[in-house]
């Protein structure tokens, strides 16, 4: 194994969180170099999207990527398996395992594949995903390499999650920011209708409100318009 090699795509695989963060990309790499690296034939990779669907997001090949979606049509499989357990589904000789996935079993063979492991994408009690490694010729799995590759696709979950989760902060600063923006404007026309109109706060503000939600506008808004007078606002009067 190109010791090398591994350590730079432990880092390419942590390195995640850049304003241009490419998920496909990204997927891609860790299919990529679990072929290059490993005793593997071909990688795929499927990820549960928000309803906790399985989708089909990179493979080393399109042989692989035509197995992956025909293993979410027929609902059978190891990546299946293995993403409903949170556990390894390791397959030395799949036709052993003709019983268990007929038609995946005959659609490998039909791809060129004599064995298979499905690996978990991790991380304590959440599964997002599952690594497949496939190989062409039957046989047990190096398992050196099978501790690498589980290694590779939990670093690869810890970044995602990582990822996810600063979309999320991102996404609840931006609307924090732009509710704080918000409240700044409607504090300014609170006072500029109160010293036009000569009344107290509390009034401008419910003489705002009353007028937005009469005529199913945004508070903000309505606020932005009376600073700018970039609008008539007839029958705003506290």
């Amino acid at each position: 194994m190109n010791q090398q090699l591994l350590a730079k795509t432990f880092v390419e695989l942590a390195d995640n969180l850049v304003a241009d963060f490419d998920l496909i990309d990204f997927l891609r790499l860790l299919t990529d170099r679990c072929v290059s690296m490993l005793d593997a034939s071909a990688a795929g990779l499927l990820l549960a999207d928000r309803d906790g669907k399985l989708r089909v997001m990179a493979a080393s090949d399109e042989e692989v990527r035509l197995l992956e979606l025909f293993q979410l049509q027929n609902d059978e499989g190891p990546c299946l398996e293995c993403f409903s357990t949170g556990a390894p589904v390791i397959v030395p000789d799949l036709t052993r395992e003709a019983d268990r996935w007929p038609r995946f079993v005959t659609a490998a063979h039909r791809s060129g594949f004599g064995a298979v492991q499905a690996l978990p994408m991790r991380l304590r009690a959440e599964t997002v995903g599952a690594l497949n490694l496939f190989r062409a010729a039957p046989g047990p799995f190096d398992a050196p390499d099978t501790l690498v590759a589980q290694a590779l696709a939990d670093v690869a979950t810890i970044s995602l999650l990582q990822q996810r989760t600063a979309e999320r902060s991102t996404a609840l600063n931006e609307q924090l920011q732009t509710a704080l923006n918000s409240r700044v404007l409607i504090e300014q026309a609170k006072g500029k209708l109160a010293e036009r109109q000569n009344i107290d706060m509390e009034r401008a503000f419910t003489a705002l409100r009353g007028y937005a939600r009469a005529h199913n506008r945004r508070l903000s808004d309505v606020a932005r318009a009376f600073i700018d007078d970039s609008e008539p606002l007839p029958g705003l009067v506290a």
